[in-house]
């Protein structure tokens, strides 16, 4: 099909100009469809890096960022976060979703391939597909060259002129056993030493450039880092370290010798974790952008919150090990026995005893995980579902967050809330079951600590650590919101779902040693599905829904392995997408359901 003409409110990176398509023809243009908040979005934009640099003069990638959440739609939101994400290419922000609804995109995030000539050729949900990308790519420069249709050189992209200061978007914050701060300066890739002050920089852990190097304090990089545990005083004199560092975007955790300045890699081995164990020795294990870390008696050790595959971890220090603690890797809210739950994008993380508090920043929620018996269990103080949101006091039952990302447990026994996407600190009484509102106006709080009996915030875009803004607390009786996507209109009863998968091309899927494929379905409401959910090898099957049901979310988790077609030592991947697929039930909807993973180039066809 021709490709649908771009629009929408704002161009970023452009210097204020609009791109047309018929200005890029010549050019292989890829779409990326991306929210900010979206953690595989953030994935897919590393992903692209290798990718625009070796395409440099044939291919332009413009980011269309139809957003989640309402406070993503904002202007302001979107251009802090193409500077805090160095995404270095056009993008335009399509806050009506007008763009996604014209591409028919169903997921976040999907990437879609014009060609020269002007017409979309392939397509790709989710993340893990930059082989395939590379290869479309390079396919298409090879036959458009031969066509004489390729145009070569010229960018549309201008950078951004950036502020300078002591922090850049820093995330999040903990005290030492001295009483000093130490701040994860996410935008500059390193962590700040305060004193005890808060204001007066003693050192800077990190050279300032994004990587994975181990050393001293002032050679080291990292990569985005986020979360900070302190160690038992003890466990550190063993171990030879004092912090953990969730290093985000490097997919490790870094140790940190407050003492001598040294900085190690403790877990992970730097790839991002795709498929198969997360379990075992920590340096041998991938892990997918832990967001946030504390250390918790109960769970022994250092829990790590997973964000990339929606679980948690407990990393060991003392035996150097990490293992699954909680979760499926299924994106959503369900309580009950942690190996059971479903969490969603869990970037939070405060220790009250023997309560671990969670912000869980897609269902916008408030949880807790505590010990029950043998095993541990999973409950929800504030949250819906995936969906809704909003910016809601009173019972916990009926209040609503957007997009949490931080927390602190307050002296009094209340759990003070980044509540990121509403701008605002909120409280939570376990006691009695209330939420307030401690403070609004801030820039995106992404992180909580309670210093010296004072709470300080860590606003990220407004670039600072500042103590709470003084005054009461408020009750706000704000809207309910849900997020804005059209549902597919189903007829009621049985229908046939299939997700399609093509190997991208030199490619086959891999049967080697079994089914390469796997396809998980679960819904919200659970009673949604009458029949048809769970987990099996095939990519088609028939599911029914519920009578008596008018609309709900169908959670899909589907995968596929594939290898080189030749070769004595062929490589694998594993492509992997989730999507949360809202639906409504009317008489004369449809009654088959398709998905696409990924897609193979195809020869243009006229206009649809």
């Amino acid at each position: 099909m021709r490709a649908p003409e771009l629009a929408g409110d704002v161009w970023l990176n452009t210097g204020g100009r609009r791109i047309t398509l018929a200005e890029l023809r010549g050019r292989v243009v890829l779409l990326d469809f991306w929210t900010s908040g979206c953690i595989n979005c953030l994935h897919v934009l590393d992903e692209l890096r290798p990718l625009e640099a070796e395409f440099a003069d044939v291919l332009v990638t413009i980011g269309v960022h139809s957003p989640k959440f309402l406070h993503e739609g904002e202007a302001a939101s979107i251009e802090a976060a193409v500077r805090r994400y160095e995404v270095h290419h056009p993008v335009l922000n399509d806050p009506g979703m007008a763009m996604w609804s014209q591409y028919a995109v169903r997921a976040w995030p999907t990437l879609v391939v014009v060609d020269p000539e002007g017409y979309v050729v392939h397509v790709a949900a989710g993340e893990g597909h930059a082989e395939a990308l590379r290869r479309v790519v390079a396919d298409l420069v090879t036959k458009h060259e031969a066509k004489g249709t390729l145009r070569r050189g010229g960018s549309p992209y201008v950078p951004v002129e950036e502020q300078r200061g002591e922090l850049r978007f820093p995330s999040k914050a903990v005290t030492t056993a001295e009483g000093r701060v130490l701040v994860a300066d996410t935008g500059h890739h390193s962590i700040v030493e305060f004193a005890s002050d808060g204001e007066t920089v003693i050192r800077r852990f990190g050279s300032g450039q994004r990587g994975g190097q181990d050393g001293p304090f002032d050679v080291a990089s990292f990569a985005e880092p986020s979360g900070i545990a302190l160690l038992p005083g003890e466990i550190a004199q063993r171990v030879g370290y004092h912090a953990v560092v969730a290093d985000s975007a490097g997919h490790r955790l870094r140790g940190l010798d407050l003492n001598t300045g040294e900085v190690s890699t403790v877990a992970g081995t730097g790839n991002q974790w795709r498929n198969g164990t997360d379990t075992g020795r920590a340096l041998d294990v991938d892990l997918t952008s832990p967001w946030d870390v504390v250390w918790w008696a109960p769970a022994g050790g250092v829990v790590v919150a997973m964000a990339g595959n929606h679980t948690l971890s407990v990393f060991d220090p003392a035996s150097g090990t990490i293992r699954r603690f909680a979760g499926t890797t299924v994106e959503g809210l369900r309580d009950g026995d942690v190996h059971e739950a479903f969490f969603a994008q869990t970037s939070g993380l405060a220790v009250d005893g023997d309560k671990l508090w969670l912000a869980d920043a897609e269902t916008s929620a408030l949880r807790w995980i505590e010990p029950e018996g043998e095993s541990f269990t999973v409950h929800t103080a504030i949250g819906v579902d995936l969906f809704s949101f909003g910016h809601t006091d009173g019972p916990a039952e009926k209040a609503l967050l957007q997009h949490p990302l931080g927390l602190a447990v307050l002296a009094d026994g209340r759990i003070a809330i980044a509540d990121t996407y509403n701008g605002a600190v909120r409280s939570y009484d376990p006691a009695t079951g209330l939420v307030s509102t401690l403070a609004t106006g801030l820039a995106e709080p992404q992180g909580l600590l309670v210093h010296d009996g004072q709470l300080l915030v860590v606003e990220s875009a407004g670039n600072r650590v500042a103590p709470l803004p003084e005054g009461e607390s408020t009750t706000v009786a704000g809207e309910a919101h849900a997020v804005r996507r059209p549902p597919t209109v189903l007829a009621s009863g049985d229908v046939e779902f299939s997700v399609v998968f093509t190997p991208p091309p030199g490619e086959k899927l891999d049967d080697r040693y079994g089914p390469s494929t796997r396809l998980e379905i679960s819904a919200s409401p659970p009673e949604l599905l009458a029949d048809g959910g769970g987990v099996g090898t095939d990519l088609t099957r028939r599911i029914r829904f519920a009578d008596g049901v008018s609309e709900g979310v169908l959670q899909v988790v589907a995968q596929a392995a594939s290898c080189d077609d030749g070769g004595e030592h062929p490589a694998c991947r594993i492509t992997r997408q989730d999507w949360g697929v809202p639906v409504r039930f009317e008489k004369g909807g449809e009654r088959a359901l398709s998905l696409v993973m990924a897609g193979e180039p195809k020869e243009p066809v006229a206009d649809q």
